[in-house]
């Protein structure tokens, strides 16, 4: 009976609804108003609306799929761009002529990602990502670790410190200081040994001690290894893949730990810089003095520096709409 009497008070408020807007003049020139502008951005006639919908090619950028490259190992993906024709249009329809700095745009995910990859070493980041990431390997030269987060700052750069455990448990005032300024943290085992020479007991024992002692003194848990020295085998990215992390090596090295010429050292790091780069250094003084001629000519290059995390991850960059087709346009001929 409850369910009959439900149903009638539901019948009868709609008949309400529907009789009102019948007898109400307002109310049915807003539903025909209503009615227009839906008429107005679905139909052919409307000239903005097809002319961002015929223009929308020109902006589109197809996804990139992860892949495993003979060369370079797993490179993750790159989030595609189209537009969103729809909301493109209310944006310009009071403007009433197509107007590219108001499109509207929405990222499409690639078909593969970097996850569905197998259990592979990662050098660089997608090729079309104009961005590079500088990996900080610390398991010494506390002296220029100021010096370089100050420069860092001063650049508004964030980028990847990647600490030896045992360093941590020895400097977790330094240790500290790092995450504070906003950088990312990643494991470079525990007491910088050569990894691919251990036992898969060895080679967990480095990697969770250090997580542990990461966890302890900053309370994040690492995603990205970095193996000490680069030395690495299969069971040593697989054990790091078991433990949540993935193994990353470099595609630009400086070679500070070598004392180089400052500026020759830049100088040679920036004819090899490229988009997707990981750009391997250490707290040297070489770093500590060339870090920001560095930084200021990887951004002439139109190359935007970032973490490990936003590097690797399929997201686009943020970049102006012109940028974005000058980029497509230059990648599209190199490949």
């Amino acid at each position: 009976m409850k369910k009959l009497i439900v149903q009638a008070c539901v019948f009868f408020c709609i008949v309400i609804v529907t009789f009102g807007a019948v007898q109400n003049p307002f109310t049915i020139q807003y539903i025909d108003s209503l009615k227009q502008d839906s008429i107005m951005v679905s139909g052919e006639n409307n000239s903005l609306y097809e002319e961002i919908k015929f223009r929308a090619n020109e902006y589109t950028y197809e996804a990139i799929d992860a892949r495993i490259d003979q060369v370079w190992k797993a490179v993750p993906g790159y989030n595609g761009l189209v537009v969103d024709v729809e909301e493109s249009y209310v944006k310009m329809k009071k403007l009433g002529s197509f107007d590219e700095k108001r499109l509207v745009f929405k990222e499409v995910k690639p078909n593969i990602m970097l996850n569905d990859l197998p259990s592979s070493p990662i050098y660089k980041g997608n090729e079309a990502k104009p961005m590079v990431s500088l990996l900080v390997n610390v398991a010494w030269g506390n002296e220029f670790l100021p010096e370089m987060l100050k420069v860092l700052n001063n650049q508004d750069v964030k980028t990847t410190f990647f600490l030896d455990g045992s360093w941590v448990k020895k400097n977790p005032s330094l240790a500290s200081m790092i995450i504070e300024e906003g950088h990312e943290i990643g494991n470079h085992a525990y007491s910088h040994p050569d990894m691919k020479t251990l036992t898969t007991t060895r080679i967990d024992e480095e990697l969770k001690k250090t997580n542990d002692v990461i966890k302890a003194t900053l309370d994040v848990t690492p995603e990205w290894f970095a193996p000490p020295s680069g030395s690495f085998n299969q069971v040593v990215v697989d054990r790091a893949n078991t433990l949540g992390m993935k193994t990353v090596l470099w595609s630009v090295d400086t070679v500070d730990w070598r004392k180089p010429n400052s500026d020759e050292m830049v100088q040679r790091v920036l004819s090899k810089v490229h988009p997707g780069a990981m750009i391997l250094m250490h707290p040297t003084k070489p770093t500590a003095q060339g870090l920001e001629n560095l930084i200021k000519g990887i951004k002439e290059k139109g190359l935007l520096i970032g973490p490990v995390g936003s590097l690797l991850s399929e997201s686009r960059v943020n970049q102006s709409v012109s940028e974005d087709k000058n980029r497509r346009i230059e990648f599209d001929t190199k490949n």
